[in-house]
């Protein structure tokens, strides 16, 4: 399916209530290309949701569950069709084909846009929020900065779900962050672009479905990432050595185009929003379950499950400092409520 047909069902289904009045051909030419003809009719609205990754991901099967949820709570109602693995719309495009209705809803890794704006880029401050009790708390405190920022960009979050612990993966063992430098790292967001830096490493913008070919090729020779994409990356094809740093938990975060929102029913949008609280008390438990596996999954392939030498935890925590008084200075004072909260 095309943006511009994504786009012509959105701007069809806007026309709402006062296409319902309209009489004629217009409105059995919209009817039957299946575009509702408003908020409040009874007729089924099928949503696009486009999300980045592939159909064996905790991040997917969650979001599959909570579009089987929605459909069984607004009794088929609302009917949300999954599109996995960037098959509709590319990560990096995804947020704005929401905004702009190219599609009704999706998922996206948050700090991929912390270069928009800081807040984006809080879940991956490294070593500030490091296991899932700590990532939950500092969630908590920012949620209601993310959803005022989301509010202003014509997006509603409905919920945010984090990854496992984000580890180092290495071609060969090091015993510092010197082992790093010059050394060709997977860049996915600001963070991990800054961390590159510091470290004296040479950035280069990997997504997360290139990561095999781009080790594979020599694009890539190091990366920070959580087990799960080592996991489905079959990581051991092509890296050997895992440093188990639990540096930060990135969150990813599903959202609805606001519009679409607001032409829902009170009882349509709290359907949706208890199906939403559902999948995202469902995301942080089956993670936290799963880190443990996944980093076996890995050692049973033959990876080099490590933890890091003192001398490089210390050097990474040097980075997180940094990176620390870094994002609160850029931001402000939003940024320094979020934090003073936090260390509560």
């Amino acid at each position: 399916m095309t943006a511009h047909t994504l786009h012509s069902r959105f701007i069809g289904r806007m026309a709402g209530s006062a296409t319902a009045r309209m009489a004629g051909p217009v409105v059995a030419g919209l009817l039957g290309l299946g575009v509702a003809a408003g908020p409040m009719t009874a007729a089924a609205e099928t949503w696009d949701m486009p999300t980045p990754y592939p159909d064996t991901n905790l991040h997917t099967i969650v979001v599959k569950q909570f579009a089987d949820d929605v459909k069984a709570a607004t009794a088929g109602k609302i009917q949300i069709t999954v599109h996995s693995n960037g098959s509709l719309i590319r990560h990096p495009e995804i947020k704005r084909a929401v905004q702009s209705g190219q599609a009704q809803l999706g998922e996206v890794l948050i700090s991929s846009w912390a270069n928009e704006d800081p807040l984006y880029g809080l879940d991956s401050v490294p070593f500030l929020a490091t296991d899932f009790k700590s990532a939950h708390k500092l969630y908590e405190v920012s949620k209601p900065y993310l959803e005022k920022k989301l509010e202003r960009q014509r997006l509603k979050l409905l919920y945010s779900i984090p990854w496992p612990p984000q580890g180092l993966y290495v071609k060969d063992e090091i015993q510092s962050v010197e082992g790093l430098k010059s050394q060709k790292f997977r860049a996915y967001n600001p963070a991990t672009t800054r961390i590159a830096e510091l470290s004296g490493a040479i950035p280069v913008k990997i997504e997360a479905a290139e990561v095999a070919q781009a080790f594979g090729t020599g694009i890539v020779t190091a990366m920070i990432t959580s087990a799960a994409t080592g996991v489905d990356t079959k990581a051991w094809d092509f890296v050997k050595v895992y440093y188990d740093v639990q540096a930060w938990l990135p969150r990813n975060m599903v959202f609805v185009n606001t519009e679409v929102w607001k032409g829902l029913d009170a009882g349509t949008q709290k359907a949706i929003q208890d199906a939403a609280a559902k999948a995202e008390a469902t995301g942080w438990a089956e993670w936290e379950k799963k880190t443990a596996d996944l980093n076996k999954t890995m050692s049973d392939n033959g990876m080099k499950v490590l933890s890091p030498s003192d001398k490089l935890k210390e050097g990474l925590s040097t980075i997180g400092k940094t990176m620390t008084a870094e994002w609160t200075k850029a931001a402000g004072a939003d940024g320094e409520a979020i934090i003073s909260a936090f260390g509560k």
